[in-house]
């Protein structure tokens, strides 16, 4: 493996990202309550604008709600998510700034400041929502499980069944250990002169 200037040891970073994929098949064991608190009580000290940490996450178990999540998810993510241990609903808050006063204690008018207008709201709970729903699949790799992320499903219906006006849905992701046949071969990714520019 070629070396780098990272602090990161070869290891965490092929469990992160090296090595790490999109599971589509997931083996029967159970995921737990704790771990997945440990993920968030790693990925919550993630940046976000002003703090505001927008994401909210809404994990399916029962049975029931397993079945009103299904009817919304595209055809071809029924089967997998079916058959997940576990499954993640991450959403934005477009309420967040009620929340700002405790996270941002040295600046409480923030809250009427910046976020007073709903439509500026759902804009930055969206950006920031979806940066913390990318260090939530980070610390579901961090517990050593595999993370399944998916958007395509119906937004305006998920809404409607699981959650409320107030907060958009992002994605769904399955949680598990792999199972067999849990990968697609790893698709290519682009070069750092495809990618990077320097000004």
């Amino acid at each position: 493996m070629s070396t780098y200037p990272l602090v990161l040891d070869a290891d965490a970073q092929s469990l992160l990202f090296r090595e790490a994929r999109t599971a589509n098949a997931f083996s029967a064991e159970p995921v737990t309550d704790e771990q997945i608190q440990a993920v968030y009580d790693l990925v919550k000290y993630g940046p976000t604008a002003f703090n505001q940490s927008p994401l909210r996450v809404t994990l399916v178990r029962s049975p029931e709600a397993r079945e009103r999540l299904l009817k919304h998810m595209a055809e071809g993510n029924r089967a997998k998510t079916a058959a997940a241990p576990l499954i993640a609903v991450l959403s934005a808050d477009n309420e967040f700034h009620e929340e700002l006063p405790q996270l941002v204690p040295h600046y409480p008018q923030a809250k009427d400041d910046f976020f007073g207008e709903r439509p500026v709201r759902e804009q930055s709970a969206l950006l920031n929502a979806t940066l913390q729903a990318a260090y939530f699949i980070i610390g579901i790799r961090a517990a050593g499980l595999a993370a399944g992320p998916m958007t395509g499903f119906d937004p305006a219906g998920l809404q409607k069944e699981l959650l409320d006006d107030d907060h958009t849905p992002l994605m769904v992701i399955n949680i598990g250990r792999p199972g067999e046949n849990a990968w697609y071969p790893r698709a290519p990714r682009l070069a750092y002169d495809q990618a990077v520019t320097t000004v």
